[in-house]
């Protein structure tokens, strides 16, 4: 067993920097240091789906003023971009560690989260549709080296990437599969592509329901598209063939501006948001325009390395019984 879990932490490596690497490359980043934890009431932390609830802890150098551990670092990473001072189509790049405890312990989360979180600042004239799939196509580009990579060390572990990820809003989805959930549509559609970008999540859909809840102070989904629909948002997603089903590799989209900030604040009925530093600055036009996102670590990890469980690529909690029965089941947990 020493064995295997060295091999495998061998294997995480080659990932991880291979994918980082290349990512870099494709979309001209940065490595940067970032923080785990910002102060409460900036607007700095990513408010998910607005349901999470972040960990929060006194900080006695500032007078007990609280801080909270980060969530993702999406806004955070557009402050950075004004602060270097970046060029457009260049960006920054960094390793994000966050804790979310309200995540449901599953063979695909856990409390704790590793995303390379990535922004790069764009023209005015880059917010489109054209655009945003550009840049999807650079980092499934990325993906696919990756994947040939690992094959290359570990010929046991076949590419099964098609060559071209296909795209697809969330209401041709809804009506292609009306009568399945969100995530059975994602399925359906997966399963027969073998990875997909799903444009427009976080905006409602014919049914009266979103595909899937997003914050309205980052992603902009909400602004009509040249397909004829809305958003300049999407998730990444594959299939992953040990486990039979869809598997989310990243969450990206091109940022809010002034006007797409205040209706999706209006529409999440949340506009006193508008008065928090963050949301102020952006407000003031004191934000450059970026494109960004968050690409999970351990999942590309367990995706290349074709395991069954994220447990075995990352170190985390788990309960007592569920380590018991992937032990019997012959996973190796981390």
């Amino acid at each position: 067993m020493k064995k295997e879990i060295l091999r495998t932490e061998e294997a995480i490596t080659l990932v991880k920097e291979t994918f980082a690497g290349e990512l870099a490359r494709q979309l001209s980043l940065v490595k940067v240091s970032s923080p785990i934890a910002v102060l409460d009431g900036t607007g700095i932390n990513d408010d998910l789906n607005g349901v999470e609830r972040p960990v929060s802890f006194p900080v006695k150098a500032l007078n007990d003023k609280r801080a909270v551990v980060v969530h993702s670092l999406a806004k955070w990473k557009r402050l950075r971009l004004k602060q270097l001072d970046m060029e457009p189509n260049r960006g920054i790049l960094t390793d994000m560690r966050a804790l979310r405890p309200d995540e449901d312990f599953t063979a695909l989360h856990s409390i704790y989260v590793d995303q390379w979180d990535w922004e790069q600042r764009i023209l005015i004239g880059e917010r489109t549709l054209g655009f945003l799939k550009e840049t999807v196509k650079k980092i499934y580009s990325a993906l696919k080296f990756t994947e040939q990579v690992v094959y290359e060390n570990y010929p046991n572990i076949e590419p099964v990437l098609p060559e071209e990820i296909t795209f697809v809003h969330s209401e041709e989805l809804l009506r292609s599969y009306p009568s399945l959930t969100a995530k059975e549509r994602e399925s359906a559609a997966v399963r027969e592509y073998g990875a997909i970008f799903i444009i427009g999540i976080g905006g409602e859909l014919s049914n009266g329901e979103p595909h899937e809840g997003r914050a309205p102070d980052y992603d902009d989904w909400s602004t009509p598209n040249e397909d004829g629909y809305f958003g300049l948002n999407g998730d990444i997603i594959v299939w992953h063939p040990v486990l039979q089903c869809a598997f989310e590799l990243s969450s990206m989209g091109i940022r809010v501006d002034r006007e797409v900030l205040v209706r999706q604040l209006v529409e999440r009925g949340c506009a006193g948001m508008s008065l928090l530093p963050f949301h102020s600055m952006l407000l003031a036009g004191e934000l450059p325009e970026s494109i960004g996102g968050g690409i999970g670590q351990s999942r590309v990890c367990m995706f290349m390395l074709k395991k069954r469980h994220i447990g075995e690529v990352q170190v985390s909690i788990w309960p007592e019984m569920e380590k018991l029965k992937l032990a019997a089941a012959g996973v190796t947990l981390l």
